[in-house]
């Protein structure tokens, strides 16, 4: 009962700022830290997850909360003394997909990230009035998939175009910590924020029993670090593309990001042709480069458009947020853009599918379908889209032959035939495939 007032009083004075920002675009702000207070902390605290790992301290969240009250006043008076040390953050290695490469994920302590959370609700106040529609990422309301929609609908409307399908490379491990200071420096100067930020640039990554720190990048994992990311490319990407280069083109031009994930789509090919050109000096001006082989420009232009010509790729396909995007039809309607999941995320879901019933295959039965019945609704919670149907289908397929190949494996004597894994699968069905997501399925 007591965190409605507390939450209406944090949200009243961040609108107060809200409405400044909003105001006077030009406004510089220099004193924001008082709005750092226990009132925020505590807001912060609800917001910030509690089942991530803990951090090099091993203080989970149920921990901290045991003494909450007493762990937040003693945060919010080392803020105040200037005493706060930002601790380094443990690494780990995941998965990133089916070739044997790993993604480092950064693990703060969870006091770490209560605090992240209060700056960066204080910072997302104030750059939400500056933000441009193009961009989708980690902003509340958002989602990727209204980026995907408005990939969908500019695509519909420009009847096709030229797309270019953009990857940075090792984006948030390249952010130059000069240049990004810099960019905060037009908006935001408030010094007490700005050295929470630079200790959490400078606190370095523990692997192992090694620390390390890093010349450039943001917090791995760190709840600032998309914030930073998204203030980044707002000036670097967004804003430069919307004053600069628009005005310039001679057909349409529209840009869609989502965090550093990006499409840029044109009408005429000259025109893209000459973004991607000048595109890499851009970045590299910020310390950014572009993955050339992850890097194209894809004609993809109505099957039935013949004016095109020859095209930089005749795929007529690509690729965005985990999805390959093609021209389908239904029927005999007319041509509309269609998304599909994209083979990589089939393959690394299926694979990490394999590795738990590999790992589990002597847990009960019951236990395992639960787990895969969790699994399978989590992939349709991101991939039920309009016409993804036959891949969503694939997957439960594929799913039901992991599962039989590794009850099988399970002792030489007891096979798990065919025959009997239809019993068990009539006993413990597998979700079936479903939409869950509409946006953008009048045209289907």
């Amino acid at each position: 009962m007591a965190e409605a007032p507390t939450s209406t009083a944090v949200y009243t004075k961040l609108q107060r700022i809200a409405k400044q920002a909003s105001e006077a675009p030009q406004m510089v702000f220099n004193n924001l830290v008082h709005l750092v207070d226990l009132r925020l902390l505590r807001e912060a605290y609800r917001l910030t997850r509690k089942n991530g790992a803990p951090g090099i301290d091993q203080v989970t969240a149920k921990e901290y909360g045991v003494k909450l009250e007493r762990n937040l006043q003693g945060l919010l008076e080392r803020m105040k003394a200037g005493q706060y040390k930002a601790p380094p953050v443990k690494r780990v290695h995941i998965p990133k997909d089916d070739k044997g490469n790993t993604r480092p994920i950064g693990i703060p302590t969870f006091e770490d990230k209560v605090l992240q959370r209060a700056v960066a609700m204080v910072l997302g106040t104030i750059y939400e009035q500056d933000f441009l529609d193009c961009s989708f990422g980690f902003r509340p309301g958002r989602s990727a998939h209204q980026a995907l929609e408005a990939v969908r609908r500019t695509l519909m409307e420009m009847r096709g175009g030229w797309v270019l399908e953009v990857d940075i490379k090792d984006f948030f491990g390249a952010i130059d910590h000069a240049k990004l200071r810099s960019v905060l420096d037009l908006r935001v100067r408030c010094s007490g924020l700005r050295r929470f930020i630079g200790k959490w640039l400078k606190a370095g990554v523990m692997e192992g029993a090694t620390l390390h720190h890093p010349d450039a990048g943001t917090p791995q994992g760190g709840v600032i670090s998309p914030l930073l990311a998204n203030i980044y490319l707002h000036e670097v990407l967004d804003l430069w593309f919307e004053q600069t280069v628009k005005p310039l083109m001679r057909g349409r031009a529209e840009l869609v990001r989502f965090a550093d994930d990006f499409v840029i789509i044109f009408a005429i090919e000259a025109d893209a042709q000459r973004v991607w050109n000048v595109l890499p000096k851009r970045l590299g001006k910020f310390g950014l480069s572009l993955h050339e082989d992850k890097t194209r420009l894809v004609s993809f232009g109505r099957p039935e458009d013949k004016s095109r010509g020859p095209g930089a790729s005749r795929s007529d396909t690509f690729d965005f947020l985990g999805f390959t995007h093609y021209w389908g039809r239904v029927f005999e309607r007319p041509w509309v853009v269609m998304r599909k999941t994209a083979r990589s995320r089939l393959r690394r879901a299926l694979k990490r599918i394999d590795e738990y019933c590999r790992k589990s295959r002597h847990v009960s039965v019951k236990e395992q379908h639960k787990t895969l019945c969790s699994k399978i609704r989590g992939h349709f919670n991101y991939f039920g889209v309009a016409a993804n149907q036959r891949s969503l289908s694939n997957l439960v397929h594929q799913v039901r032959r992991i599962w039989r190949k590794w009850l099988d494996r399970r002792s030489q004597r007891a096979r798990m035939t065919w025959p009997k894994m239809l019993k068990l699968l009539t006993r413990y069905p597998l979700p079936r495939p479903r939409v869950v997501h509409r946006i953008g399925t009048a045209n289907l």
